[in-house]
């Protein structure tokens, strides 16, 4: 699936494809990796594509220049929170693209703090309040992140009440992605197109490494 250009930041490249010298567009492979910030599995998965499969991908050449990976947000609603901390990383897509798989990092290291139990008590405010601040443990800037993400008090303008805040717009084209290649539950991972339903949240460096070599060709 396309990436639209305000969505960069979704996207790990490790170095910029080779040309092919046949007048063809050099096309890299596509891992899409649909992840819940507040599902364990997910969080495993992520964990070991950011540490442990990226330095790997970056140490060979050859896969270095054939493989990207997309991170697609995937909104859990069983999960009350999950569009809370989707709408912190789409704040932060917004403010610091650069930023955004290493706030990803910290919030799924930090997940079981958006569990349903640690935010039943607080206001959605209070919830974005932290995020913002996890944002800026990172280095983006927490007011910044927190501007997009309030929700005001009063009517709008015209009386309505459904408001939303700065990043709902995105958020919901984040969500029409998922539906349009029917993703109902993290984690997901699609291989150039088609599910791979194979790869496992599971998975070991050497059965990475592995996959890797058999399908990065």
């Amino acid at each position: 699936m396309a990436l639209a250009p305000k969505f960069a930041g979704q996207k790990l490249a490790f170095s910029a494809p080779s040309a092919t010298g046949s007048g063809i567009a050099p096309t890299l492979h596509t891992l899409e990796l649909f992840l819940d910030y507040v599902c364990p599995f997910s969080a495993r998965q992520f964990n070991t594509i950011y540490h442990v499969v990226a330095p790997l991908i970056k140490s060979n050449p050859k896969w270095a220049s054939s493989v990207q990976f997309i991170l697609r947000q995937q909104i859990q609603p069983w999960h009350p929170s999950s569009t809370l901390v989707h709408e912190a990383a789409v704040a932060v897509l917004q403010v610091a693209p650069e930023k955004y798989w290493d706030f990803s990092d910290a919030l799924f290291k930090d997940q079981k703090a958006y569990f349903d139990v640690n935010v039943v008590n607080e206001t959605r405010n209070q919830t974005y309040r932290r995020l913002a601040k996890l944002a800026a443990f990172v280095g983006v800037n927490e007011a910044a992140v927190y501007e997009r993400l309030e929700i005001p008090d009063k009517p709008a303008a015209d009386g309505s009440l459904n408001i939303g805040n700065k990043v709902t717009n995105d958020l919901k084209v984040l969500v029409k992605m998922a539906r349009l290649v029917s993703v109902h539950v993290s984690p997901t991972v699609i291989f150039d197109g088609v599910v791979a339903n194979d790869i496992s949240s599971g998975w070991t460096k050497e059965q990475w490494e592995e996959w890797l070599t058999k399908n990065i060709v």
